[in-house]
């Protein structure tokens, strides 16, 4: 075996340590019970979401606990730590290298060294590597609607049958190797450490919750709570200290009135939304959509750009899922291994 094999080896092997025992520290909260505990965010954001569904729901006539509630809350802690915090994380870690070891034989080139990015502002790199991860993710999620294979796996999230903030994280784990592989490529080479993508990941779930959530919000209150967001975070980096700060709230306020009033109607072209996004898991496309709508995860910009939304009216009370979805299994076990042990077909939505 060679020195750069055991390289690879033992970096995998430390930051799968490393990681693992961080994951422990997290669900113990030896780390601490501050905002940096992915534990704690995870359930402060699934409970805020399950109790505005119960305070106001979209589809009035589902249940509280909808169908399959309890399999998506397993569903939750289990892709979200197992695996995409923890194995691929550190598998990435040793790709990135070697793909910058590569880079450097080829060229002479150290990517890491020079990139980009590194010497903005901490915000602009959170926003930089938010939008890169996202069209990243929109491109890999087209690929699983397009290629049989990875639609075989990704079937298990189009298994929801009635739509609720927890079936954002119904999916195979074949997706974590999928989606977390090529997604870390481009934000590590950028350099985008664990802290960043922490940040960026609990955003993004956030916005993944409420994709999927059993919620209509209207515009100007989408308006006012992002108005309220950008002016708070253009007020800190602005301003630092911005809480003792007239300027800073005055800032904070324009911003909130400006959305709130005028510019919310238009957010639905930037973000992804529920009336969006549950036309993403429609049971029935038309001929010319049978591989798929709406892929956007957080950004809708991408399906406005390339042509992929579709929104013909209001989705509240379509039929979800995919054709032989009644011949699908519900178990988590059966779930896990679809895909592994099949002859792969044509798409579902041909």
């Amino acid at each position: 075996m060679d020195r750069d094999t055991l390289t690879y080896g033992k970096l995998f092997v430390e930051k799968w340590t490393g990681n693992k025992d961080w994951l422990w520290g997290e669900v113990t909260f030896a780390n601490g019970a501050g905002w940096h505990n992915y534990y704690l965010w995870l359930g402060m954001v699934s409970v805020f979401f399950f109790v505005v569904e119960i305070i106001r729901p979209w589809r009035k006539d589902q249940p509280v606990f909808r169908k399959d509630f309890w399999l998506d809350f397993f569903y939750m802690y289990f892709n979200f730590f197992l695996f995409g915090l923890i194995v691929y994380n550190a598998a990435s870690e040793v790709v990135v290298k070697g793909l910058n070891d590569g880079l450097i034989y080829l060229t002479g080139f150290n990517f890491q060294d020079h990139n980009p990015i590194k010497n903005l502002p901490f915000w602009a790199i959170l926003v930089v590597g938010f939008v890169i991860r996202d069209f990243t993710q929109w491109w890999i999620h087209r690929l699983l609607h397009r290629v049989n294979w990875l639609w075989e796996f990704h079937k298990v999230h189009h298994s929801v049958e009635q739509m609720g903030f927890a079936a954002h994280l119904r999916y195979h784990w074949m997706e974590n190797v999928v989606y977390r592989t090529l997604e870390y490529l481009p934000l590590a080479l950028l350099g985008i450490g664990l802290h960043d993508f922490f940040i960026i990941h609990i955003f993004a779930l956030a916005l993944g919750h409420y994709n999927h959530s059993n919620l209509s919000v209207h515009w100007r209150m989408q308006g006012f709570v992002f108005g309220t967001l950008l002016g708070m975070f253009v007020a800190f980096t602005a301003m630092g200290g911005w809480w003792n700060d007239w300027r800073a709230w005055a800032v904070v306020a324009a911003f909130t009135a400006a959305f709130t009033l005028f510019l919310g109607r238009f957010l639905k072209y930037v973000f992804n939304g529920p009336a969006n996004h549950i036309w993403h898991h429609a049971h029935n496309l038309p001929e010319p959509r049978r591989y798929g709508v709406n892929f956007a995860l957080s950004l809708s910009c991408w399906d406005y750009l390339f042509g992929t939304i579709y929104i013909p009216k209001d989705g509240r009370n379509i039929r979800l899922g995919f054709r032989g979805l009644s011949s699908f299994s519900g178990n988590f076990f059966s779930q896990s291994i679809q895909g592994l042990f099949i002859r792969h077909k044509a798409n579902d939505n041909e």
